[in-house]
């Protein structure tokens, strides 16, 4: 087991507002759905096809407050997390099942009110950020290293 990876990324738009609620503990619990779609042309009719999945995040604590906050019906995000079955019972004392990713990272990826934006919020996550890619003549990277946009020939 020591092989496996159980990840899911996504990019997509909120289908709704995000739903908030607070455990007994005092920690917080954010649901949203994310539709990411996908369109493809037909090679036999040469029409635009599309498709699109809705798939179910659930996050835990000081990422569930920020999508609370900054998220709403509409936004633009990335999402990224594990893989997991909850097993529950229902009224009627049947087993049912729920399929969720439990969200470990979010990026947004337009502002507040929903426009594009060229930086736009910091990350939301445990890991650092991805260096910039475009960096100015004589800048280093995070290695220390010094960024070359000089045309070397070899």
């Amino acid at each position: 087991m020591a092989n496996d990876l159980n990840r899911h990324e996504c990019i997509g738009r909120l289908g709704k507002d995000p739903e908030l609620k607070f455990m007994p503990s005092g920690e917080a619990v954010a649901n949203i759905s994310i539709a990411c779609g996908k369109s493809w042309k037909d090679k036999e009719s040469g029409q635009k096809q599309e498709r699109t999945t809705w798939v179910r995040y659930v996050a835990f604590g000081k990422l569930a407050e920020i999508i609370g906050e900054y998220l709403k019906k509409g936004s633009k995000v990335y999402l990224s997390g594990e893989l997991r079955v909850r097993k529950w019972q229902a009224q009627d004392g049947s087993d049912r099942y729920s399929t969720e990713i439990v969200a470990s990272e979010m990026q947004m990826l337009d502002s507040r009110g929903g426009e594009q934006s060229q930086g736009g919020p910091a990350p939301q996550n445990n890991q650092a950020s991805p260096p910039p890619q475009n960096q100015p003549n004589g800048a280093h990277d995070s290695n220390g290293f010094d960024s070359f946009d000089d045309d070397i020939p070899f």
